[in-house]
């Protein structure tokens, strides 16, 4: 007997895929199918993590997809939005992340590892090429006594200058952790008020992304206990954590919502952005751009250059500018 439907995308570790038909949550292999695997793309995933396909399945009378005998992945739908990164080698592939997603929780933490605004950026300018709304987590807040005031609210006003949410958890704590798990299940907005077209029956997937070691999957776990994700220590030769998550994965969250934990980033290439349009995804670039005497302006050497200005008025933060313009320096390469 075969079965056709519709599921999406939980779980893909190497050629392997488990599906789900959400808001649900009853999980069965899957596998490709040839033909999807050869169609022309750089990325080195045709299906990710957040992906609603088409499946068919043939099973005896009554029973269920198996291990021995997955389903198979028919046609992958049109996505919404998505997070795709390039390779932090020099080739051209890149990988999608995740797709079909409401929010991109970026994880960061001021120290241990040390927050990298560069790389930061990258990911930010990324949420803002493929529509995904961006919320900062600032992570591990226990940790910061008053020696961390200042660098705290530096990094404060970055960022919500910029226009972005940053909320401030602990995951060993709870700090935070309520509010934050109201933000996931779709029903309050990271500002705290009330999300009013919040809809019980919809699927709220979220992203949890940041380098390794910065508390991924212990926020997780701190979101719902019941859940398992690998959790690594830190490397004291590197300040770096080590790599525990090895596959995409989402899971449900028992309050409400489903998020995507990925591996820890150690590089984070841009993909398909050509130098003219990069000022166009910081927002607060975007906004002071339409003051600049010259169109199109690189916001580097021109004259009347309202960007500028804003920089050195302390509008635009030194530090998201010095991003931008190392984004233009890498002439479509990236190591």
């Amino acid at each position: 007997m075969i079965i056709k439907g519709q599921a999406t995308v939980v779980k893909h570790t190497g050629s392997h895929y488990m599906l789900s038909a959400l808001p649900g949550w009853e999980l069965f292999p899957a596998v490709l199918r040839g033909k999807i695997r050869l169609k022309g793309s750089s990325a080195t995933n045709p299906v990710a993590v957040g992906d609603m396909v088409d499946y068919e399945a043939e099973v005896e009378d009554g029973g269920t997809v198996t291990l021995e005998n997955p389903a198979a992945v028919t046609a992958v739908h049109p996505r919404r939005n998505y997070i795709i990164r390039r390779s932090t080698n020099l080739s051209r592939q890149s990988h999608i992340i995740a797709s079909n997603l409401d929010r991109a929780f970026l994880v960061v933490t001021l120290d241990f590892p040390q927050v990298k605004l560069p790389f930061l950026d990258r990911l930010l300018v990324t949420c803002e090429v493929y529509n995904v709304p961006a919320v900062i987590i600032l992570n591990k807040c226990d940790l910061y006594g008053p020696e961390y005031d200042q660098m705290r609210e530096a990094f404060r006003d970055i960022y919500e200058g910029a226009g972005y949410p940053v909320m401030e958890v602990s995951a060993r704590t709870g700090e935070g952790i309520d509010r934050l798990t109201s933000v996931i299940s779709g029903k309050t907005l990271p500002d705290g008020t009330e999300n009013e077209e919040y809809d019980p029956c919809r699927p709220y997937v979220s992203l949890f992304s940041g380098v390794s070691g910065v508390g991924k999957s212990s926020l997780i776990r701190a979101l719902d206990p019941s859940l398992e994700p690998r959790v690594g220590d830190i490397s004291d030769a590197h300040e770096q954590g080590r790599h525990t998550t090895t596959f995409y994965e989402m899971y449900k969250v028992q309050s409400g919502g489903f998020i995507v934990d990925t591996p820890g980033l150690r590089g984070f290439g841009l993909v398909d952005l050509k130098k003219e349009e990069i000022a166009t995804y910081f927002p607060e670039m975007l906004e002071a751009s339409q003051d600049c005497r010259f169109t199109p302006c690189t916001h580097t050497h021109e004259p009347g250059c309202a960007v500028k200005d804003a920089v050195e008025e302390g509008r635009i933060s030194y530090e998201r500018y010095s991003s931008y313009l190392g984004m233009l320096e890498e002439e479509g390469k990236y190591r």
